[in-house]
Protein backbone atom coordinates (compact mmCIF):
# COMPACT_ATOMS: atom_id res chain seq x y z
CA UNK A 1 0.00 0.00 0.00
CA UNK A 2 1.29 3.45 -0.87
CA UNK A 3 0.32 6.21 1.56
CA UNK A 4 -1.55 9.17 0.19
CA UNK A 5 -0.01 11.33 2.91
CA UNK A 6 2.56 11.26 5.71
CA UNK A 7 1.96 13.02 9.04
CA UNK A 8 4.82 13.85 11.39
CA UNK A 9 3.86 13.86 15.06
CA UNK A 10 6.03 14.81 18.02
CA UNK A 11 6.86 17.41 20.60
CA UNK A 12 7.97 20.89 19.56
CA UNK A 13 11.64 20.98 18.67
CA UNK A 14 11.84 17.40 17.39
CA UNK A 15 12.36 18.58 13.81
CA UNK A 16 8.95 18.00 12.22
CA UNK A 17 9.05 21.07 9.97
CA UNK A 18 12.65 20.73 8.78
CA UNK A 19 12.26 16.99 8.19
CA UNK A 20 8.87 17.44 6.52
CA UNK A 21 10.26 19.91 4.00
CA UNK A 22 13.12 17.52 3.17
CA UNK A 23 10.80 14.55 2.80
CA UNK A 24 8.56 16.44 0.41
CA UNK A 25 11.60 17.36 -1.72
CA UNK A 26 13.00 13.83 -1.70
CA UNK A 27 9.69 12.22 -2.59
CA UNK A 28 9.38 14.34 -5.71
CA UNK A 29 7.40 17.09 -7.32
CA UNK A 30 3.96 15.56 -6.76
CA UNK A 31 4.51 15.74 -2.97
CA UNK A 32 4.11 18.95 -0.97
CA UNK A 33 4.72 20.13 2.58
CA UNK A 34 2.00 21.47 4.91
CA UNK A 35 2.67 23.02 8.28
CA UNK A 36 -0.50 22.80 10.38
CA UNK A 37 0.44 25.79 12.54
CA UNK A 38 0.61 28.00 9.43
CA UNK A 39 -2.86 26.79 8.38
CA UNK A 40 -4.16 27.55 11.88
CA UNK A 41 -2.67 31.06 11.72
CA UNK A 42 -4.32 31.65 8.32
CA UNK A 43 -7.65 30.42 9.66
CA UNK A 44 -7.44 32.56 12.82
CA UNK A 45 -5.89 35.62 11.23
CA UNK A 46 -3.48 35.62 14.19
CA UNK A 47 -0.07 34.13 14.92
CA UNK A 48 0.13 31.13 17.25
CA UNK A 49 1.78 33.33 19.88
CA UNK A 50 -1.24 35.69 19.64
CA UNK A 51 -3.93 32.99 19.65
CA UNK A 52 -2.98 31.54 23.04
CA UNK A 53 -3.15 34.76 25.13
CA UNK A 54 -6.04 36.30 23.18
CA UNK A 55 -8.26 33.29 22.57
CA UNK A 56 -6.90 30.58 24.89
CA UNK A 57 -5.51 27.11 24.34
CA UNK A 58 -8.98 25.56 24.00
CA UNK A 59 -9.77 27.80 21.02
CA UNK A 60 -6.39 26.92 19.49
CA UNK A 61 -7.18 23.20 19.88
CA UNK A 62 -10.57 23.73 18.21
CA UNK A 63 -8.83 25.37 15.24
CA UNK A 64 -6.30 22.51 15.17
CA UNK A 65 -9.11 19.94 14.95
CA UNK A 66 -10.76 21.96 12.18
CA UNK A 67 -7.49 21.94 10.20
CA UNK A 68 -7.13 18.17 10.74
CA UNK A 69 -10.55 17.73 9.13
CA UNK A 70 -9.66 20.04 6.24
CA UNK A 71 -6.53 17.97 5.50
CA UNK A 72 -8.58 14.86 4.71
CA UNK A 73 -8.77 15.83 1.03
CA UNK A 74 -4.99 16.21 0.61
CA UNK A 75 -2.94 13.95 -1.66
CA UNK A 76 0.81 13.42 -1.45
CA UNK A 77 1.21 15.76 1.49
CA UNK A 78 3.82 15.69 4.21
CA UNK A 79 2.12 17.28 7.22
CA UNK A 80 3.96 18.73 10.21
CA UNK A 81 1.60 18.85 13.19
CA UNK A 82 1.78 20.94 16.31
CA UNK A 83 3.19 19.14 19.35
CA UNK A 84 -0.14 18.98 21.16
CA UNK A 85 -2.27 17.60 18.32
CA UNK A 86 -2.33 14.22 20.12
CA UNK A 87 -4.07 15.70 23.17
CA UNK A 88 -7.36 15.24 21.33
CA UNK A 89 -7.90 11.59 20.34
CA UNK A 90 -10.21 12.79 17.56
CA UNK A 91 -7.23 14.47 15.86
CA UNK A 92 -5.17 11.28 15.84
CA UNK A 93 -8.14 9.34 14.47
CA UNK A 94 -8.68 11.90 11.69
CA UNK A 95 -5.00 12.07 10.75
CA UNK A 96 -4.62 8.30 10.84
CA UNK A 97 -7.59 7.92 8.49
CA UNK A 98 -5.73 9.47 5.56
CA UNK A 99 -2.02 9.26 6.35
CA UNK A 100 0.87 7.20 7.62
CA UNK A 101 1.71 8.62 11.07
CA UNK A 102 5.35 8.87 12.13
CA UNK A 103 6.50 10.11 15.53
CA UNK A 104 9.68 12.16 15.91
CA UNK A 105 11.29 12.13 19.35
CA UNK A 106 14.25 13.80 21.09
CA UNK A 107 15.54 14.16 24.63
CA UNK A 108 14.18 17.04 26.75
CA UNK A 109 17.66 18.62 26.81
CA UNK A 110 17.96 18.66 23.01
CA UNK A 111 14.38 19.93 22.65
CA UNK A 112 15.23 22.76 25.07
CA UNK A 113 18.40 23.69 23.14
CA UNK A 114 16.55 23.72 19.81
CA UNK A 115 13.66 25.80 21.15
CA UNK A 116 15.88 28.34 22.88
CA UNK A 117 17.87 28.73 19.65
CA UNK A 118 14.58 29.31 17.82
CA UNK A 119 13.29 31.72 20.45
CA UNK A 120 10.96 30.48 23.20
CA UNK A 121 8.67 33.47 22.66
CA UNK A 122 7.47 31.65 19.52
CA UNK A 123 6.28 28.81 21.77
CA UNK A 124 3.40 30.03 23.97
CA UNK A 125 3.38 26.93 26.17
CA UNK A 126 7.01 27.60 27.12
CA UNK A 127 6.65 31.30 27.94
CA UNK A 128 7.09 30.38 31.59
CA UNK A 129 9.85 31.01 34.16
CA UNK A 130 11.13 27.39 33.89
CA UNK A 131 10.87 26.30 30.24
CA UNK A 132 12.95 23.14 30.83
CA UNK A 133 10.59 22.08 33.62
CA UNK A 134 7.61 22.82 31.36
CA UNK A 135 9.12 20.67 28.58
CA UNK A 136 9.61 17.76 30.99
CA UNK A 137 6.07 18.17 32.38
CA UNK A 138 4.44 18.32 28.93
CA UNK A 139 6.50 15.39 27.63
CA UNK A 140 5.46 13.28 30.63
CA UNK A 141 1.79 14.01 29.89
CA UNK A 142 2.04 13.51 26.12
CA UNK A 143 4.49 10.59 25.87
CA UNK A 144 1.80 7.94 26.18
CA UNK A 145 -0.41 9.77 23.68
CA UNK A 146 2.42 9.94 21.14
CA UNK A 147 3.22 6.25 21.52
CA UNK A 148 -0.46 5.27 21.26
CA UNK A 149 -0.80 7.20 18.00
CA UNK A 150 1.79 5.17 16.08
CA UNK A 151 4.44 2.52 16.44
CA UNK A 152 6.63 4.15 13.80
CA UNK A 153 9.08 6.61 15.28
CA UNK A 154 12.51 8.12 14.73
CA UNK A 155 14.68 9.57 17.50
CA UNK A 156 16.06 12.87 16.19
CA UNK A 157 18.26 13.62 19.21
CA UNK A 158 21.65 13.22 17.50
CA UNK A 159 20.57 13.26 13.85
CA UNK A 160 20.39 15.99 11.26
CA UNK A 161 17.08 16.61 9.48
CA UNK A 162 18.62 14.97 6.40
CA UNK A 163 19.48 11.81 8.36
CA UNK A 164 15.98 11.70 9.85
CA UNK A 165 14.40 12.10 6.41
CA UNK A 166 16.51 9.21 5.09
CA UNK A 167 15.54 7.05 8.06
CA UNK A 168 11.85 7.78 7.45
CA UNK A 169 12.20 6.94 3.76
CA UNK A 170 13.91 3.66 4.71
CA UNK A 171 11.06 2.90 7.13
CA UNK A 172 8.47 3.64 4.45
CA UNK A 173 10.33 1.48 1.90
CA UNK A 174 10.55 -1.34 4.44
CA UNK A 175 6.78 -1.12 4.94
CA UNK A 176 6.29 -1.06 1.16
CA UNK A 177 4.81 2.42 1.39
CA UNK A 178 7.18 4.17 -1.03
CA UNK A 179 9.29 3.00 -3.92
CA UNK A 180 11.82 5.83 -4.17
Amino acid sequence: MHPENIVLLGFMGTGKSAVGRMLAKRLGSDWHFIEMDKRIEELAGLSISEIFPQEGESHFRDLETQVCRELIGEHHAIVSTGGGVVTRPENVEILGSFAHLILLTATPEVIFERIIKDGKEKRPLLAKPDPMGEIEKLLAVREELYRAATGDYVDTTIKSPSEVAEEILALLRENGDVTC
